[in-house]
């Protein structure tokens, strides 16, 4: 078997052709539309120029044409760009210069929006604009619609599984870096989380068309309801890579605000055995859901629900436990990043959950600022590496590659920058993120690149920025801010200013002005200091 995604997926297609595997609301798509359409759009890329690695980008909110338009991608040996459709018009000129777009697929309500930063990428061979029922303010689009009227399918070619798949994170500078994986290692990578999470899977994925007809015959296809982005590692890797893998039914929502209602809803109605979500932020509205549901005498029918799957954030033991109660069932909480997995936490009503403790991944170190590789019970806390699929590196930026993926005693290893403590059970307590990494509803925020928006307006002379724990979204960002002598802005006034630069999520939710921004003599920033600043304010 071809080990690239749609060589697989054309194999799947052929063998459950009328099987569902997209749902968005009330659309349907089987396998075989999937792979119709998927082609059609294919032709048409291939037609604006686009070719073998050719990049193109992904500006979609969660929708069945996001999954269709990533498959067209790699059905002509492209690389997919995942886009963050909260980024604002400088923000999407950098990722999409950056990561050499020649396409890129938008809904018609960000129109306006491309219409600003068209002129500014000269490289785009094609926009595709996607129907959404909104106004379209951008005349030089191609028509979804109109391109899979018209475009005949591509013929299955054979791909090379060296080819890079690539996913946009946030680095610790702010800027989105592309992270790039070899898709035949990464197909194997996924193949064996599904091993892991005790999916009944061959040992070797050469096998998988003999297991897809296993489950055909016994009709035990996973349906994956994805609440989170599919913009974002988890959503796809968790939410929909891993169920169409299988041949199964990858299950989204077209709202951009959480929904924990229609969440139950959908689920009842499509049957899902897979949620896949961002911790609390999620996990807390779907529990409240579930508490108003019983008391109103309407308890939601969990009854196919077999796994609820969160990464990115912490997701606390509390409303775990009220999870729980609602329903038996797992609960997997996964530790990592776009870089590396790094562990995992699996509670059910028998094995009750704890928060920030994890089991370690095969082929994971923690390992101290010192060199020394960590031991069960040390008192030190160290840097976690993962080794296993390791990427090749980060696209463009040798320089931050070689910080993050380098060799200890001969094995390679990713070290993305998080901090933990090695238990004397050999479980680790996560400490996050030694580059002071905001985490907030799942969204990685860095201090430097909003500190550096913020310093933008006139007004401000010094600025540093901070994540103090919050509820709702795990944390909030804050802002210490220092004014130029004779200056003033309000907090109102300042942060809608600072909204032309950075994306709405990114903005601190509080704003604190102070007469000096304390920094160490050699102009370091004293983040303690502001961190208690922060905390004493919104206390």
């Amino acid at each position: 078997m071809n080990l690239d995604f749609a060589s697989v997926w054309e194999m799947i297609s052929d063998i459950v052709p009328e099987n569902n595997a997209l749902i968005c609301g009330d659309e349907i798509v089987s396998w075989k539309d999937y792979d119709d359409r998927s082609s059609k759009i294919a032709s048409a890329l291939s037609n604006a120029g686009l070719k073998a690695n050719s990049k193109a980008g992904l500006y979609l909110n969660n929708s069945n044409e996001y999954l269709i338009g990533q498959n067209a991608i790699f059905k002509i040996g492209g690389v997919p760009i995942n886009v963050n459709y909260r980024y604002v018009a400088e923000e999407l000129i950098y990722l999409l210069d950056n990561s050499d777009s020649e396409a890129v697929f938008y809904h018609a309500c960000y129109s306006s929006r491309i219409k600003e930063i068209a002129d500014s990428l000269p490289n785009i061979k094609a926009w595709i604009e996607v129907a959404d029922g909104t106004e379209s303010h951008f005349p030089d689009a191609l028509k979804y619609e109109d391109l899979l009227e018209n475009s005949s399918p591509m013929e299955r070619i054979h791909r090379d599984p060296e080819t890079v798949y690539m996913l946009y994170t946030g680095g610790t500078t702010g800027m989105p870096k592309g992270v790039m994986y070899k898709q035949g290692e990464f197909l194997v990578f996924l193949f064996r989380t599904l091993k892991a999470m005790g999916y009944d899977v061959p040992e070797d994925i050469n096998n998988l068309e003999e297991q897809i007809h296993d489950f055909k015959k016994n009709d035990t296809f996973i349906k994956s309801l994805i609440g989170c982005p599919l913009m974002h590692g988890t959503g796809m890797w968790l939410g929909a890579f891993l169920p169409l893998l299988l041949g199964g039914t990858a299950i989204t929502s077209r709202n951009l605000g959480f929904d924990a209602d229609q969440l139950w809803t959908q689920v009842e109605n499509t049957q899902t055995s897979n949620i896949v979500i961002v911790g609390d932020a999620f996990a807390k509205p779907m529990l409240d859901a579930l508490d108003r549901a019983v008391d109103q005498g309407k308890p939601y029918d969990l009854s196919t629900v077999k796994i609820i799957i969160s990464s990115g954030v912490m997701w606390s033991e509390e409303v775990k436990n009220g999870l729980l109660k609602h329903h038996d069932m797992q609960l997997m909480d996964t530790m990592g990043s776009t870089e590396g997995g790094m562990g995992s936490s699996v509670s059910t009503r028998d094995n009750p959950p704890k928060t920030a403790k994890f089991s370690l991944n095969p082929g994971v170190i923690v390992i101290a600022d010192d060199g020394e590789i960590l031991q069960p019970g040390s008192e030190k806390i160290g840097l976690i590496g993962t080794s296993g699929l390791v990427p090749v590196g980060y696209y463009k930026d040798e320089k931050k590659s070689a910080e993050t993926f380098k060799e200890v005693n001969g094995v390679r290893y990713s070290f993305p920058g998080d901090y933990a403590k090695l238990e004397d059970d050999g479980t680790i307590t996560l400490l996050g993120r030694g580059s002071n990494c905001i985490n907030s509803a799942g969204e990685k925020i860095y201090p430097e690149e909003v500190e550096e928006a913020i310093k933008r307006n006139e007004e401000v002379f010094d600025c540093l920025v901070v994540g103090v724990d919050d509820p709702k979204f795990g944390q909030k960002v804050i802002a210490v801010v220092s004014l130029e002598t004779n200056k003033d802005i309000s907090e109102d006034e300042l942060v809608n200013s600072t909204r032309n630069y950075i994306a709405g999520y990114k903005l601190p939710k509080k704003v604190i002005f102070v007469d000096e921004v304390q920094r160490a003599p050699n102009g370091k920033a004293n983040y303690k200091w502001a961190k208690n600043v922060a905390n004493e304010a919104t206390a």
